[in-house]
């Protein structure tokens, strides 16, 4: 039953929504030049509350008594949760209404709601400020489902028909759009956690096959880190076959699915993912 809402690709690469994310990232710099505040990413500088703290500090001269820096996710949350109370009761939203951001959201550097809440305090604390106009962020809702309900025009349900099969394999036996689509949301999910380490991941079919990117997944997700002598950082050769790839068996071997997901069989690896995205999903 989650739901999860997607920028398109296409979008993020519209100049104008790049206009308004520069323009919202120099108005923030311009707010808070005299604290010596500088942000370079609306997704990855906003989400543990420091900067919108002092957004509101500055501009709706409002003092609260919260830690200066939270370094935990805890912590963060409690901070956020603070923050987004009185920032929600001066932009005058009410509990009963439907808006288009929270603190899960917001802590989970999701950009379609970060740009909506910036837009909405420019708009209420600064109203003067020249923010693009026209912006349009197309967006895509992906949906688990174990019934089959009719789908709005922009969702897609994965609809488990057969509950007790394996909800891969009818993923592949849809159509390939829709393949895409799932893929799409697990690949979020993923450079979502990774992103704190700095990597990404472009291409899921191929760059969990020698299980680096997979082990530090897990370890984030779990909790745990895993010494570098426990695994092969740089372990494949790729003119090899998947039996001649020690490095990439002994990463993956816990898995029990060793030779599938180092001779990157798809199933077998959005199998893997699915599991953690099940296990880990943000709501």
């Amino acid at each position: 039953g989650e739901k999860r809402k997607l920028i398109q690709p296409t979008s993020l690469k519209d100049p104008k929504l790049e206009n308004l994310k520069q323009a919202l990232v120099d108005w923030i710099n311009k707010t808070l030049k005299a604290e010596h505040i500088v942000i370079q990413s609306l997704e990855e500088d906003l989400y543990d509350g420091l900067v919108l703290h002092h957004l509101l500090a500055r501009l709706g001269n409002v003092k609260l008594d919260v830690e200066e820096i939270s370094l935990t996710s805890s912590s963060q949350l409690r901070k956020l949760e603070a923050i987004m109370k009185e920032l929600d009761k001066m932009l005058g939203v009410e509990d009963s209404c439907p808006i288009k951001w929270d603190v899960k959201l917001i802590h989970n550097k999701d950009l379609l709601a970060t740009i909506h809440l910036l837009v909405a305090m420019a708009k209420a604390f600064q109203p003067e400020l020249n923010l693009p106009p026209n912006v349009k962020i197309d967006v895509v809702t992906v949906e688990v489902s174990l019934f089959s309900p009719r789908p709005p025009t922009n969702t897609f349900f994965l609809c488990l028909t057969n509950p007790g099969e394996d909800p891969i394999e009818q993923l592949l036996k849809l159509e390939a759009n829709k393949v895409n689509t799932v893929k799409k949301a697990i690949l979020h999910f993923v450079n979502q956690n990774m992103a704190t380490l700095g990597l990404q991941v472009a291409d899921m079919d191929k760059q969990f096959a020698d299980g680096v990117i997979l082990l530090l997944l897990i370890g984030q997700l779990e909790g745990f880190f895993i010494p570098l002598v426990d695994f092969h950082l740089t372990p494949c050769r790729r003119s090899h076959t998947a039996s001649t790839w020690p490095g990439c068996l002994h990463n993956v071997c816990p898995l029990n699915i060793v030779t599938d997901i180092v001779s990157q069989d798809v199933a077998a690896t959005l199998r893997v993912l699915y599991t953690l995205f099940r296990k880990h999903k943000r709501n």
